[in-house]
Order: structure tokens, then sequence, then C-alpha cells
């Protein structure tokens, strides 16, 4: 049987600090977002996936991970299809920078944000930037779950480049929480935005805010994709447990 998860907001603050005196200075921040994803999928896929993959993870190498960040930066999903609730880029950046900082107060050295929507990066990495240079004893790393390996890169955008409700969202899904999911109003919809010189909206380049082939998704597929997700990502606790820096004596 396959260890629990630890989750951090169910330890005491006892428990956090025998992680901590038992030499285990890493832990996991999951982020995601609440935010359409086309007529077929319920707005929390990213944060289900964040959460599912760290989780799992953490069942494999005992990494705690912190509770899980629901909103995201999703602006450019725009209010066309309601559900969706953003955060400024700056807002998400600074939330990243100020729970860093309660994550170095309880005597963590390092922190990995594990990211699941695309939008995210770039407050995330300000975030980042902010966090090295205040704490240069902290470190901290930024991970998408696209980009967890070459294989995974090609599952999540085989049948679009700019991905969202495609057929590996919405087969992540159909394992995750099937039923959630709507598979009978999902609409195949093509990647509009490939070959444009600008960034536009969702709602400027998708009809139903789907943008890939749902219909090919399946419950077994996803399954496949997760166990892919959680080896990938537990593999690089593993690394990330025993790095040191580069020049480091």
């Amino acid at each position: 049987m396959p260890a629990e998860p630890v989750r951090w907001e169910r330890l005491t603050w006892e428990q956090v600090a025998a992680i901590r005196d038992a030499g285990c200075d890493l832990c996991v921040l999951p982020v995601g977002a609440t935010e359409q994803h086309g007529p077929h999928l319920p707005l929390e896929v990213d944060t289900l996936t964040a959460e599912a993959v760290a989780l799992g993870a953490s069942a494999l190498t005992g990494v705690p991970v912190l509770p899980v960040l629901p909103y995201g930066c999703s602006l450019g999903h725009s209010t066309r299809w309601p559900g969706t609730i953003s955060l400024r880029p700056e807002t998400l950046a600074a939330l990243l920078v100020q729970i860093a900082e309660w994550v170095r107060g309880a005597g963590f050295r390092r922190l990995v944000v594990l990211n699941a929507h695309v939008t995210n990066w770039a407050p995330l990495r300000c975030g980042l930037e902010n966090i090295r240079h205040q704490w240069p004893d902290l470190r901290i790393g930024l991970r998408n779950v696209w980009d967890l390996s070459p294989a995974i890169h090609r599952r999540y955008h085989h049948d679009a480049d700019n991905f969202h409700a495609n057929e590996a969202e919405t087969s992540l899904a159909l394992h995750l929480r099937p039923q959630a999911v709507h598979l009978e109003r999902a609409l195949d919809e093509p990647d509009r935005s490939a070959g444009c010189c600008f960034s536009y909206r969702v709602d400027q380049e998708s009809r139903t805010g789907t943008v890939g082939r749902p219909s090919a998704a399946r419950p077994e597929l996803g399954a496949e994709l997760c166990a892919e997700l959680v080896q990938a990502f537990a593999a690089f606790l593993d690394a990330a447990r025993r790095e040191r820096p580069p020049l480091e004596p």
C-alpha cells in the first residue's frame, strides 16, 4: 500500500517541527485556478490537477504539501463565460512571497511551486525573483505540470499548442472528478492563435472556451497521464532534496 500524503494543514505545529527536525527542509505549494474550462469541465480543473499531482508525489516522497491555492491569474479568460475568478498578476506574485516568508519562518529552506495554469507562470516567476533576492538562504523552484517531462509535454500539446480544456485536461478530469465532467457537451475547437503575432484573450480565439480536442478524452488516458505526472514530480522532489548550489564549497 502506498503511504499517505503529508498535508500541511492537517498537521499540528509539533508535527511540522518534527518533519523539519528530522531533516526534511522541503515543501510544495500547488497553485491552480478557478476559471472556465469550456462547457464540459468544472472550474476547478487546474486546482484539482495541481493538488492531485502534489499529493501523489508526497505519498511517494514524504515531502509535505501546503494547502493548494485555488485562485490564479486568469485575466485572459475575460468575463464572457461566468465562473472565472482571477487574481491580478501582482497579487499572485505577492501571495507567493508572503507564503514563502512563513515557510522560511517555520525553518524550511526549500520551496517548490507546482503550477497547473499557463498564465500563472509569469506572476509566479516574478514572485520567485523577489524571494531569491530577499532571502538568499531560501531555495525556490517553479515547475509547470505540463513540463515535468518531454513525454508529458507532448501529451498536453498534441492537439493544441495553446491548449485549454483539451484532451489531456479532460482525460485528467474524467479520472480525478468524473462526476463533474459533461463530455456530451464537449466541443472541439482549433488552436486559432497559432502563428499570431500578438497575444489574445481566450474569448478572442475560442467560441466555447475550449482549445483542442476534448472529444478524444478517456478516463483511462487520464489515469495514465496522472500516474506519469506523479512519478515525474516525485523524481523531481527527490532531486530537489539532494541538490546543492553549483558553487557551494
